[in-house]
């Protein structure tokens, strides 16, 4: 307790401080030593987070996706987050353009809105006009790569102390994990490739819709991109059944057909990150959070589906060993499986249905709950940190679903999807599109 006592001293310096992720610390561990109520708690946190910019919010969605890490009270809110921050003023953005482009920055563009069209974690984006194209143009808010550094130590240090209140979830790998990804995001030109990957892998869709990147206005630290006209996603809730299942099978093959096609995944699905025309196309956004997974990896999650449809312990030792987890037995399975059937459940009736039926937020919940007092029984687990963004995905898309309300035969669609699927064809695609958007070489 006395190490305890002296983990909290070193969170309230660092709140004193005002830094975010010492906020977040110092409210956690408040509420897990201090027995503090979790509604009002979270509830406060949340409005601690919605006026900061910074990585902090990004880092409050991974951890809200992870099973039982974070009390029920905690995901409900910080699932919600936003970025809210007051933008930077028009002098600011003038000094921030100069320092991308030079002096003579504003030549470049037919004209440049002083006012933001939308705020992101990391930056803000104004519309532009370039060689008689609307563009968008996100720039980096200054000193995010000190912010982004002060943040995932302080990430490091709750997760230290989370481990001496609760050992049943080793947090390890899932700290090494978003640590990484945070910190790609700073990085505009990389993001730009993904744009480029992602544009490759849909070159044959009509459906979904990527933006084109404008080489010569991009630096590190500013994207200028194609502006893609649609409407956010909640506008077309009260369309018709028809509409809606068309924009729900859209959006599963934006998320789905990447990831059993590629290996690839977009890592943040939220509800800022997408749009839709009036044709029900799909606008991806935000490509700032990409996962390469090796094709193994594809074919572990594909073989765990078939393991639970048919309730296969040694297709499901296999499919974990695949996905990362160590020192499998068959109470691990089990405990595990609890969590793999939410996830999968939609997919394993050949009928038409509603996604949320199972998958929905309380459903989650008592799952989690569940998978958490069965783990701690035995000791605890070191999830793999490829586990953090494809849970992520599921649960940010299940989201989606929920709110389109759509009934379609998800069994169907899956299946269709990882037919004839073989590990060299997958590996062969991904080094072909990697190539072509000039991405380091993964494997």
């Amino acid at each position: 307790m006395d190490e305890l006592n002296k983990f909290s001293k070193r969170f309230k310096r660092y709140a004193d401080l005002g830094t975010s992720a010492g906020t977040v610390a110092l409210n956690f561990i408040g509420t897990k030593v201090f027995n503090k109520k979790h509604k009002e708690n979270a509830e406060e946190l949340t409005k601690v987070l919605g006026n900061l910019k910074g990585p902090i919010m990004k880092i409050a969605q991974l951890l809200s996706t992870v099973p039982d890490l974070l009390p029920q009270e905690y995901i409900s809110e910080l699932t919600k987050l936003q970025s809210s921050a007051p933008p930077m003023g028009w002098n600011f953005v003038k000094r921030r353009m100069k320092s991308e482009l030079g002096s003579n920055w504003e030549k470049e563009f037919i004209f440049f809105e002083k006012e933001p069209f939308a705020a992101a974690s990391l930056g803000q984006v104004h519309m532009a006009k370039f060689k008689n194209q609307n563009i968008v143009c996100k720039l980096q808010y200054p000193d995010m790569l000190s912010i982004v550094e002060a943040d995932l130590n302080q990430l490091k240090l709750i997760f230290s102390i989370y481990k001496k209140i609760d050992s049943t979830i080793d947090t390890s790998e899932i700290q090494k994990e978003i640590s990484l990804r945070v910190r790609e995001e700073l990085d505009y030109k990389r993001e730009k490739n993904n744009m480029d990957l992602f544009t490759s892998i849909f070159s044959k869709s009509k459906n979904i819709k990527i933006p084109k990147a404008y080489d010569e206005i991009c630096t590190d630290r500013l994207l200028c991109m194609s502006y893609l006209k649609g409407k956010k996603l909640l506008n077309f809730k009260k369309r018709s059944n028809s509409e809606r299942k068309t924009l729900a099978l859209n959006m599963f093959n934006a998320w789905y057909y990447p990831f059993y096609k590629f290996g690839i995944i977009h890592g943040d699905p939220h509800l800022g990150n997408y749009s839709a025309n009036d044709n029900l196309e799909i606008n991806l956004l935000d490509f700032g959070c990409i996962r390469i997974f090796k094709p193994s990896f594809v074919k572990g999650v594909i073989n765990l589906y078939f393991a639970i449809m048919n309730n296969n312990e040694e297709l499901a030792v296999h499919a974990y060993e695949s996905w990362g987890f160590e020192n499998i037995n068959k109470e691990l399975i089990n405990i595990l499986n609890i969590w793999a059937k939410f996830l999968y459940s939609p997919l394993l009736e050949d009928k038409v249905r509603k996604m949320q039926e199972t998958n929905s937020t309380a459903y989650g919940a008592e799952a989690a709950t569940k998978v958490h007092k069965e783990l701690k029984k035995i000791g605890g687990v070191k999830p793999p940190k490829e586990f953090v963004f494809m849970d992520r995905a599921a649960i940010g898309l299940g989201s989606v679903f929920l709110h389109l309300d759509a009934e379609l035969n998800w069994y169907k669609v899956f299946n269709e999807l990882i037919d004839n699927f073989k590990e060299k064809e997958l590996l062969k695609k991904q080094q072909n599109v990697l190539k072509k958007s000039k991405l380091v070489k993964f494997l």
